[in-house]
């Protein structure tokens, strides 16, 4: 089917209580996985090109993956741009068909953050493309940052109602304890402000870097890590608003664990590809673990198919 926006799926998943996963499109067969589990699962789904994809592959090959993949399933699928540097790589992905951009200007002060989402969001708009933007700092693992450093990244509630008045924004990706490139689900949510936030904003919430945050409390509770009053999981997360949820790392382990477990049993292999089906299908079981989990198995259609956008229909004019 056509490509679909991102607008109507995380709206629908805001009012009846499940999220969206946001898959990211590395290479053919990590695409495929996702399609594949999300046909299984008969759930919608995001796939989104990150910077690290554009750089690899280029935009062309990386964005041309999603949309064969999306004329070839039955269910909803969103292209998405993840963590969109600047005004100009959104127009770009805007010219070659996304049905969904995010501008990342978390490390811009709040009112040039607002001033360029503002000029992404009146562009978009006007074509009917949804713009998430970000706000407070989601940092990496790599930052070694202390519980205490992390908590001060966090979007301001009060920020965060400034930023949609002034950004028109459709979805807001809110820093709110997650850390991106964690390779072990441990990392708490703060429930407290993401009530706050939703409470202000009235838009469907983003988690990025879902990979490393608890899914569950019984998670919690077979880690051993203790949950503070104002603190949850994923699967809270869910109850308390969140409507789409980005899943990176965790796709990626599962890709390279199942390769190399393939190639441990036949070291002398010489198809590439007898290695790469086993890695393809770790990732699936990975994303069918996601999909269940956020509740959007078996919402691929609501009284009949979620209406798209076709990828040709999407163009700017200078």
């Amino acid at each position: 089917m056509p490509l679909v926006t991102s607008k109507e799926l995380l709206q629908r998943a805001q009012a009846e209580g499940f999220a969206i996963g946001a898959f990211n499109a590395n290479n053919m067969e990590c695409v495929q996985a996702v399609i594949e589990t999300a046909e299984e699962e008969q759930s919608p789904v995001i796939l989104q090109v990150s910077q690290g994809a554009i750089a690899y592959a280029g935009l062309e090959f990386a964005s041309m993956l999603v949309k064969t993949a999306a004329e070839l399933a039955t269910v909803p699928v969103v292209l998405h741009l993840d963590h969109g540097t600047d005004f100009l790589q959104n127009v770009r992905c805007l010219r070659a068909g996304f049905t969904s951009l995010m501008f990342d200007g978390s490390a811009l002060r709040l009112d040039d953050n607002i001033k360029t989402t503002r000029k992404i969001t009146e562009i978009a708009h006007s074509i009917g493309i949804p713009v998430e933007a970000e706000l407070g700092k989601i940092p990496k693992i790599e930052d070694n940052l202390t519980p205490e450093q992390v908590e001060d990244l966090m979007a301001d509630p009060e920020q965060a109602e400034k930023f949609i008045e002034g950004t028109e924004c459709d979805s807001l990706a809110a820093a709110i304890g997650s850390v991106h490139g964690m390779k072990e689900s441990i990392q708490p949510l703060n429930i407290e402000r993401l009530d706050d936030i939703r409470r202000r904003t009235g838009v469907p919430i983003v988690l990025h870097g879902a990979s490393g945050v608890l899914c569950t409390r019984e998670d919690a509770s077979a880690k051993q890590v203790k949950l503070a009053n104002h603190e949850g999981t994923i699967e809270d997360a869910i109850k308390h608003g969140v409507s789409k949820i980005n899943v990176a790392t965790e796709l990626s382990m599962a890709f390279l664990r199942g390769m190399k477990e393939a190639f441990a049993e036949r070291p002398n292999e010489k198809d590439m590809r007898k290695v790469l089906l086993p890695g393809k299908n770790a990732v699936k079981e990975v994303v069918r673990y996601y999909i269940r989990l956020f509740g959007s198995n078996g919402k691929a259609a609501k009284n009949g198919a979620v209406s798209g956008i076709q990828a040709s229909e999407i163009k700017y004019h200078e």
